[in-house]
């Protein structure tokens, strides 16, 4: 069970839904806070909303009722069926109305609750205020600027949405083991910490007691930047390892240019510590060769010498990429209230297989079935409920 918006909580019930899980949305009546969110389709509705809520099934309830509340609360604790396993409660409410874990246990022993929130306390965030405290604006952009570049993807948000899918298996594993439910809660600023504390950023800061300066488009500790071809096309390279800085040596036929190099300043470009710090060195270096081809034969030399590299796409260009791509995770459905829609599939192939994506539903689409399959209401209850605005 899933009562939640925007992306974290939703991506993690689609993702759970996308392992085979039985995920049951629950949104007010009207919906929730991101039932219009852009993108749009031409035909008005949610891309965005369609896409994070793929093969889940919908049910409105006005929980803020104390009939909805107690509906909702039957419906998260009711009892596992012959082919469903519940008690399982994502969610990320806000204020004192919302449903907590006290109270559930108290209906289910064994209840697994997760609940997401911006900081510890409740206190709202999103994706795009926390990374802003976290220094990822301040690192990202070009050298000579001074003012923060702000990520477009809500990466804390997916990668919070993953969490939640390990808390809930690492749960259920646990009440597998012991018959115990558990109580799980995650802030999106903690995720956000975790993650560049794991990269190192933290600790080197605070050895170093200073922010790290930009580098602009360059791979900070190795070797990576951007390159423009004859024909305009730009270029990602990426000399990680020895082997790939081997590679775009032998590719640009650079070889004895950079052997001097080393040999004249004393260094060793096949460490990444030097190609970090002689990186402008070395892109000055290379620039005209990608300047002197154009994309085709950069293309063709890269790949013949195993480079590390990719080309920059628009989002139209992956769009069309994606399509064209029949081994693909991107594929067509046909997604109600909007038609023919691009949509992904789970990244996991199991056994070489990879499952076809479903459409989300619209909203409410399973609000009779879920009540009477859960909880037995006959129809005549059901529409009783839907009298009193209840569902």
């Amino acid at each position: 069970m899933e009562a939640a918006s925007f992306v974290a909580a939703p991506s993690a019930g689609m993702n759970l839904r996308q392992l085979g899980a039985d995920v049951i949305r629950v949104d007010p009546p009207a919906g929730g806070s991101d039932i219009g969110r852009w993108p749009l389709a031409a035909a008005g509705g949610s891309l965005f909303w369609a896409n994070l809520n793929k093969g889940k099934r919908s049910v409105t309830i006005d929980y803020r009722q104390p009939e909805g509340r107690e509906l909702l609360a039957a419906l998260i604790t009711a009892p596992d069926t012959p082919h469903t396993v519940g008690g399982i409660f994502i969610d990320n409410m806000v204020g004192a109305r919302r449903v907590q874990f006290e109270e559930l246990v108290g209906l289910r022993p064994d209840v697994i609750h997760v609940h997401l929130e911006g900081r510890r306390g409740g206190k709202p965030a999103v994706d795009y205020s926390i990374n802003a405290e976290v220094g990822v604006p301040l690192m990202t952009g070009p050298t000579s600027s001074s003012t923060p570049v702000n990520h477009v993807l809500p990466a804390w948000d997916l990668i919070t949405g993953m969490l939640v899918v390990s808390a809930v298996s690492s749960a259920l594993v646990r009440r597998e083991r012991t018959g115990e439910g558990s109580r799980v809660d995650v802030a999106l600023a903690d995720v956000a910490l975790a993650g560049v504390a794991s990269m190192g950023w933290l600790a080197e800061a605070d050895e170093a007691k200073r922010p790290r300066s930009r580098v602009g488009n360059h791979m900070f500790g190795s070797f990576g930047v951007d390159f423009v071809t004859s024909d305009g096309r730009r270029v990602m390279v990426v000399a990680l390892t020895e082997g790939q800085w081997q590679a775009l040596r032998r590719a640009s036929g650079s070889d004895k240019v950079f052997q001097a190099l080393e040999e004249s300043l004393n260094v060793d470009l096949d460490l990444e510590g030097d190609r970090y710090r002689l990186r402008e060195t070395i892109a000055s270096i290379l620039r005209p060769w990608f300047a002197a081809h154009d994309f085709a034969a950069v293309k063709n030399l890269l790949d013949e010498a195993k480079v590390l590299w990719s080309p920059y796409l628009d989002m139209a260009e992956v769009a069309a990429a994606a399509r064209s791509d029949v081994s693909g995770p991107i594929m067509e459905i046909e997604q109600p209230g909007i038609g023919p829609m691009l949509a992904s599939s789970s990244p996991l192939r199991w056994d070489s297989v990879r499952t076809s994506p479903m459409p989300a539903p619209t909203l409410s689409a399973h609000t009779a079935q879920v009540l009477e399959e859960l909880l037995g209401l006959s129809t005549s209850e059901i529409a009783r409920l839907r009298r009193r605005g209840v569902v």
